[in-house]
């Protein structure tokens, strides 16, 4: 079954083709026939588009050109895949698409699992714009685009980040603020990168050839967005990211955890109104905000080491300390790990960061392996403890359209989706 991914966001939309169905499950050979990614919808887009090649050096395809919506960038992608120009075997009408699985950011305590989406999940979908305004809307626009293009003759899944931290105890996602607002309003920790973390939780198991329920690890997904998930028996437990994704770490231009009072400081102080705050603390906070410079990494990292930026260093310390912050404690609610697992843009190929987050954490048994660690980027997976740390670091690099691919094909086959 062929399965094309989508990821929408406000003005880009990402996709990969995979070739997938029970025996490629089963032994872990799910194809990627194609991937992609259209930047600045709505203006002069920026095209760029792959496909492997046997050698292991990707066809290229590269183009701008203006599209006016998320409709005719689907509609670009799709007419591309099935354009002697892409040459995808087996790939030349749109019947050649089987189905079409989207990532959705929030699902909220209804939408659980991968679902076919019907006008029922359009409805809860729409509904969770207002925990996810950020996200949602974008998603939909997604789901809308496909069934213009396909005419509504094709299937879709939605895949949800919020599902996988489904398995939160109460006590894990309740806030501590009056019970009826959570019974009115469903305010919540519904937790985010599910997707990624359940993956992690999954590829781990592979390597180390165990079974899910032995699955006791810490996954870290470091990117522009981030967030740490305490995974144990296999299971979310607790994660990072709240009601919405703003809680948790210090991210890209998103400050994570503050004291709530800063709010009504800063209203005063400075004038601001509330949606304005909110402004302020997911777009202009974070690394963006602390260093003055920029919300990269690479770059703080080059200003930090080779320019001794004070900022970029103060920046880089203030995001480490908070993730080790999160490790100790989720390494108290889990009573211990197997693991601590690294993933995501910055995870996967942040040596520098990744040493600075582990330094310091030899009482719970972990000793970096240096050697390992600089060399394990780029997309590369391993272990980058030594062999004597009674608690072991890994880089895996995450494959959230795997999982949504193959969630699309177990879905339109009525088969039941792994939790």
């Amino acid at each position: 079954m062929n399965i094309l991914v989508l990821n929408c966001g406000s003005s880009s939309v990402k996709f990969q083709l995979i070739s997938t169905d029970r025996h490629h499950i089963e032994h872990n050979t799910d194809k990627r026939l194609a991937s992609g990614i259209i930047e600045r919808i709505g203006g002069q887009a920026l095209v760029h588009f792959s496909v492997p090649a046997p050698d292991g050096s990707p066809r290229s395809y590269r183009e701008a050109l203006p599209l006016r919506d998320h409709s005719a960038a689907i509609e670009k992608i799709v007419q591309w895949i099935i354009s002697p120009e892409a040459n995808i075997p087996g790939i030349t009408t749109y019947a050649d698409i089987d189905a079409v699985g989207h990532r959705v950011a929030h699902g909220g305590e209804t939408l659980t699992s991968s679902v076919i989406i019907t006008e029922s999940v359009l409805k809860h979908i729409e509904d969770c714009i207002e925990l996810a305004p950020l996200h949602n809307p974008h998603n939909l626009k997604g789901i809308y685009a496909i069934n213009k293009v396909f005419g509504g003759a094709i299937k879709q899944v939605a895949a949800f980040d919020t599902a996988f931290h489904h398995t939160l105890p109460d006590y894990a996602y309740l806030y501590a603020l009056p019970y009826q607002f959570y019974r009115r309003h469903k305010i919540r920790r519904y937790g985010f990168h599910g997707v990624s973390h359940r993956y992690v939780q999954y590829r781990y198991r592979i390597l180390v050839d165990i079974k899910r329920d032995d699955v006791h690890v810490i996954s870290i997904h470091l990117g522009n967005g981030c967030s740490v998930c305490a995974i144990k028996g296999g299971r979310s437990i607790d994660t990072s990211m709240g009601m919405t994704p703003l809680e948790g770490l210090v991210m890209g231009t998103r400050s994570g955890d503050i004291d709530p009072a800063i709010l009504e400081h800063l209203c005063h102080k400075e004038g601001y109104s509330l949606t304005e705050l909110g402004s302020v603390l997911n777009k202009q906070s974070g690394l963006l905000g602390i260093s003055g410079l920029t919300n990269d990494m690479r770059e703080l990292i080059a200003e930090a080491v080779e320019n001794d930026d004070r900022r970029a260093k103060l920046a880089i310390d203030i995001f480490t300390y908070r993730v080790k912050k999160y490790i100790g404690a989720y390494l108290a609610a889990m009573n211990g790990a197997s693991a601590i697992i690294f993933t995501g843009g910055i995870g996967e190929n942040a040596a520098y960061v990744r040493e600075k987050i582990l330094q310091g954490l030899d009482w719970f048994g972990v000793h970096l392996d240096h050697d390992r660690n600089t060399t394990l980027v780029g997309g590369k997976e391993g272990k980058i403890s030594d062999d004597n740390s009674r608690l072991d670091a890994w880089v895996i690099p995450t494959n959230e359209e795997l999982l949504i691919a193959r969630d699309t094909f177990r879905c339109v086959m009525g088969q039941a989706i792994p939790r």
